[in-house]
């Protein structure tokens, strides 16, 4: 792996391409696990623990993205990539093995240092490769990719499991991981002046925790993603309650949608600015979520996967575009280290909240998933303000 920082003219370079499949991939790895951990937690005697299988997975995610950020910046981008993916490849040969309630959620503990890792270096290395004028652009394909494994994972994962059996959709997740970390192997690292790993590497400061120049999409992000965690943990239980055996289809809906919408996002954010494709986002959002609320049968439930697809199809790309936009060079890997931290804290305590309010009953899945819409409304009513502020403070420079 060979040291160069040069920042071509084109995004379709093999490095590009590469970090793509490698993500796809790595996507895929943990997202076909989703659906049927669920049901399997249940038969293991923990059906009140549900709202832990996401928010822990988040929790060590979260707490994990200040180091991996410092770490991208000091060390390097593929080392990083490198440990997320590895993590994911060893937690599959475990789950068969911890076959109790306790060892099960302290897996899922330290199966959320996969996304703490790899997801930063990549949006650092991105960054790096690709020119700011096209980085919308870039991060819509590169999205597309990684939204693929996500569509196609949870499809796949919920196929095997009823086929074959739950150990063979853990031996699988393993698999895929393992050919993430290959990929890497290939790739150049982007970062000019690595560091040897030490101990100073993980001195932890403030501002590695949070990054105030990135302070808008971060909060944007906690306040949208917040319905990502109740989407994740209740769509299983509500597929059921429709009568949807697959409990990846509402996944597999949404996230084949947002593979339309991602690259032409991307293309408008670079051309007319982040906010403005940010409104459209959360307006998109909030149908979703209203639609999957009062959801009565499986036509309206899947037509909330649509929008809800639509939404993050704008969002995840724009945002993590905004995020390079304000970042600093030099700090590029802290922060997405934040962006990524208010990402899983959204995550996390929606998935704890949203299962708490439903608490296995039926009737309580309409206020779990309007406590998201309004969460998202509220990032709706932020990304305005901030354009009328734009609009005001023009003015009175003119």
């Amino acid at each position: 792996m060979q040291t160069t920082a040069p920042t071509p003219t084109s995004i379709f370079t093999l490095q590009f391409w590469l970090l793509s499949l490698s993500s796809f991939l790595f996507f895929a790895s943990f997202n076909m696990l989703i659906p049927e951990l669920p049901s399997y937690l249940t038969s293991l005697g923990g059906a009140e623990y549900k709202g832990f299988i996401i928010s822990l997975f988040t929790l060590t995610a979260g707490l994990s993205r200040p180091f991996s950020g410092r770490l991208t910046d000091r060390v390097g981008r593929i080392p990083v990539m490198a440990f997320g993916s590895i993590v994911c490849f060893i937690c599959g040969f475990l789950y068969p093995i911890f076959t109790s309630v306790m060892p099960f959620l302290l897996l899922r503990l330290v199966h959320g240092f996969s996304t703490g890792f790899k997801p930063t270096g990549t949006a650092a290395y991105i960054a790096d490769i690709i020119p700011a004028t096209r980085r919308g652009e870039a991060l819509g394909i590169h999205g597309m990719c990684a939204s693929m494994g996500t569509a196609l994972g949870p499809a796949l994962g919920s196929y095997i499991a009823q086929i074959f059996s739950i150990n063979a959709l853990f031996y699988t997740s393993s698999f895929v991981a393992l050919l993430s970390i290959a990929i890497l192997f290939n790739m150049q690292e982007t970062l000019p002046n690595r560091e040897k790993l030490s101990t100073e590497a993980f001195r932890i400061t403030g501002r590695d925790i949070f990054d105030p120049t990135v302070f808008s999409p971060a909060l944007v992000i906690f306040l949208t993603y917040f319905s990502y965690g109740a989407v994740l943990t209740l769509v299983p239980d509500y597929s059921d309650y429709l009568g949807l055996s697959n409990h990846g289809l509402y996944f597999l809906v949404y996230t084949l949608t947002s593979l339309l919408i991602r690259l032409a996002a991307g293309k408008v954010s670079d051309r007319h600015g982040r906010v403005p494709v940010v409104i459209v986002g959360c307006i998109n959002l909030i149908i979703a979520l209203v639609l999957t609320a009062y959801a009565s049968s499986s036509f309206i439930f899947l037509g909330g996967a649509v929008f809800f697809g639509i939404a993050t199809g704008i969002l995840s790309p724009i945002l993590s575009a905004w995020t390079a936009d304000l970042s600093h060079d030099q700090n590029r890997g802290r922060a997405f280290g934040t962006m990524y931290i208010s990402m899983e804290a959204g995550i996390g305590i929606g998935a704890y909240i949203s299962a708490e309010i439903f608490a296995n009953r039926y009737e309580n899945l309409t206020t779990a998933f309007l406590l998201s819409a309004a969460l998202a409304g509220a990032a709706l009513i932020y990304a305005v303000v901030l354009v009328y502020l734009k609009k005001s403070s023009s003015r009175v420079i003119r």
